[in-house]
């Protein structure tokens, strides 16, 4: 069963061939099908998702699978957000995202903060009933990175349970309890129910 994923993230697109495969899902990312990158004009993770995955579809004539995911900081109000990937600006930096993030954290103490994945998953373009299914993954932004792993904020993202960032987590350890892992669990729970 063929699958567009409608991202060009690497790490995303990684963690999600990883996690579908054992389901028969083969994934295609929407670049190697030419799709080109859909606009993200929305203020919600699960309007974005939506937009994503019915212009991926539309596209290429095949389901697809979109998530809008990012980093959401109690002292920021909910900042990155929405922003998560573009929070320093153009063009996207990881490095640069995370500069400014520990920047703007470092004159409060609370340091807590959620990683939040929404996915969406649609059967055609137009399906009336698309399937959202949503994770979030609770955790403290450290100052200084930690680990080799992961992409994005996961060195700067300590998770108090295991005494680890995100960065420092086996790939396996990663996909059972982070936000994606979450929510694609739950979207996997939702299409066996549908198929029933």
């Amino acid at each position: 069963m063929k699958l567009v994923v409608a991202s060009n993230n690497p790490g995303k697109l990684r963690e999600f061939g990883q996690l579908l495969a054992p389901l028969g899902w083969e994934t295609i990312a929407q670049k190697e099908l030419g799709v080109p990158e859909c606009e993200e004009p929305h203020h919600t993770f699960v309007e974005n998702a939506l937009e994503k995955a019915r212009h991926a579809s539309r596209v290429t004539g095949l389901p697809a699978l979109a998530d809008d995911s990012g980093l959401c900081v109690h002292a920021l109000g909910g900042a990155p957000g929405v922003y998560s990937a573009r929070y320093a600006g153009e063009p996207k930096s990881d490095e640069r995202n995370n500069q400014k993030l520990v920047a703007e954290l470092t004159p409060h103490a609370d340091k807590r903060g959620h990683y939040v994945c929404v996915l969406v998953f649609v059967r055609h373009a137009d399906d009336p009933q698309p399937i959202i299914a949503e994770g979030e993954w609770h955790g403290e932004i450290v100052s200084a990175p930690r680990g080799a792993g992961g992409f994005g904020y996961d060195p700067y993202f300590l998770l108090p349970e295991f005494g680890k960032t995100a960065a420092e987590l086996d790939a396996a350890e990663k996909n059972r309890c982070s936000h994606r892992g979450l929510a694609l669990q739950a979207l996997i729970q939702r299409l066996q129910a549908r198929r029933a």
